[in-house]
């Protein structure tokens, strides 16, 4: 997911604001205090898609009062809102990383309205989603906006290195790496494989190619089982054959962004709307030579899998037990949820987390992957399960994995390393 950012400050004083918005309003009907990213607000807002918010609004004579924020600034203000006697929050929209078991004390659980006003075609939100704000059995969030990893390719580079089309395995996806690291006929250096760093949700989607994972949804810490090892191995034989850069371990998302759109690297593995920066010309030298599709699973995992189940990051709508408008507030929920919503969010640049909307011709034409990133969604899953030492684990996965990746340890003893600390962390 691309975010736009917005200062701190700016976004706090929008925050603090909204009591005195609120108020100011309110003497023309009731008001709902909405607090989210920006890019929330943007794309419930749009031209193409239009006001997305406009018929809860018709509905209830409701108006929206939305506060934004940076991404940790909004969970710090959320959780600590959600944690007083009252709030002047009534819908929070959360990051599913920042959805750990906590948000059964903060949060109410949505069964009692699902089963009395539910959400139209439910099970046409892909499951994945649902399940990752699923606790014991409770729906406490649903999702709205979602972020699924595929694999960009520069067809003129493939061309270039006699590469007919995107690797069908992740077998032939490590040879066409290799394949493609090389001086470009232009003299451009090229790598085969961009990968920002090593960080445990970049492996994780990586690794996702043969299934693997790091902590199971059941909290099992399985890093060291044999696809996970497969995974780091292969990670470790591209960078000893120069196929990833030299400076893997210290890349950024905003490094591989770049060397795509300089034609210095012939894949990546991203989110799938990137699709859209790397073929703008004002920003790619590589624009219109950039194709996007799903990332390819090992060949003895074809049978179980088309594609590889990569990772999926999403926000929730979520409504805090201290709100002072908890039936409004689903009422908000269940309209943004509803297929008419979802669409009109899409048109206006939203990751669609319903199925049906990947149907719409208006989407087909104007996401040229669209139909394998449904593909995708209907198989992700989210990286790592929500959990209070989930910050912890990902570091100690990040250092365990550069030294796996930098040849200090080999690849299994850095994930039998990696189990044993983040074991520790779990009793």
């Amino acid at each position: 997911m691309r975010l736009t950012r917005r200062h701190f400050f700016a976004g706090a004083a929008a925050a603090y604001a909204v009591p005195y918005a609120a108020g100011q309003a309110s003497a023309q009907g009731k008001q709902l205090n909405v607090f989210a990213h920006r890019v929330l607000q943007n794309v419930s807002n749009g031209t193409a898609g239009g006001d997305v918010t406009a018929g809860f609004t018709a509905a209830n004579g409701a108006g929206i009062n939305w506060a934004t924020f940076e991404t940790g600034p909004l969970h710090d203000r959320v959780f600590r809102e959600a944690s007083l006697d009252q709030s002047t929050i009534d819908v929070a929209f959360l990051l599913n990383t920042y959805a750990t078991p906590r948000v059964t004390t903060l949060f109410e659980p949505l069964d009692a309205y699902m089963k009395s006003d539910p959400i139209e075609k439910f099970d046409d939100i892909f499951p994945g989603l649902v399940k990752a704000v699923t606790f014991d059995g409770r729906l406490f969030a649903v999702p709205f906006r979602h972020a699924s990893t595929g694999l960009h390719y520069n067809e003129e580079i493939f061309a270039e290195c006699g590469v007919s089309g995107p690797p069908k395995s992740i077998e032939e996806f490590i040879d066409i790496a290799k394949t493609c690291t090389r001086k470009r006929p232009d003299g451009t250096p090229a790598v085969g494989f961009i990968l920002p760093g090593v960080a445990y949700a970049e492996v994780i989607a990586f690794a996702r190619a043969w299934d693997a994972d790091f902590i199971t949804p059941d909290m099992k810490v399985v890093a060291n089982s044999e696809p996970m090892v497969k995974a780091l191995t292969a990670i470790r034989q591209l960078f000893e054959a120069g196929a990833v850069p030299r400076n893997l371990t210290g890349m950024k998302a905003e490094d591989a962004n770049t060397w795509m759109q300089t034609g210095r690297a012939a894949m990546a593995m991203s989110s799938m709307s990137r699709n859209g920066l790397y073929n703008d010309p004002k920003k790619s030298q590589a624009a219109g030579k950039i194709k996007t599709t799903f990332f390819p699973v090992a060949t003895a995992l074809l049978g179980k899998y088309d594609v590889a189940p990569t990772k999926v990051e999403f926000w929730s709508m979520a409504i805090p037990k201290n709100s002072q408008n908890k039936d409004l507030a689903w009422k908000f929920i269940k309209w943004m949820s509803s297929s008419q919503a979802a669409l009109g969010a899409a048109l206006n640049g939203n990751g669609p987390v319903r199925n049906s909307t990947y149907d719409d011709p208006r989407i087909i034409e104007a996401l040229p992957y669209a139909q394998d990133e449904r593909r995708v969604l209907a198989v992700s899953r989210v990286p790592l399960p929500a959990f209070n030492e989930a910050a912890r684990a990902a570091d100690f996965f990040k250092e365990e994995a550069e030294a796996a990746v930098l040849g200090m340890k080999t690849p299994q003893r850095a994930m039998d390393d990696l189990t044993v600390r983040v074991q520790a962390l779990l009793k």
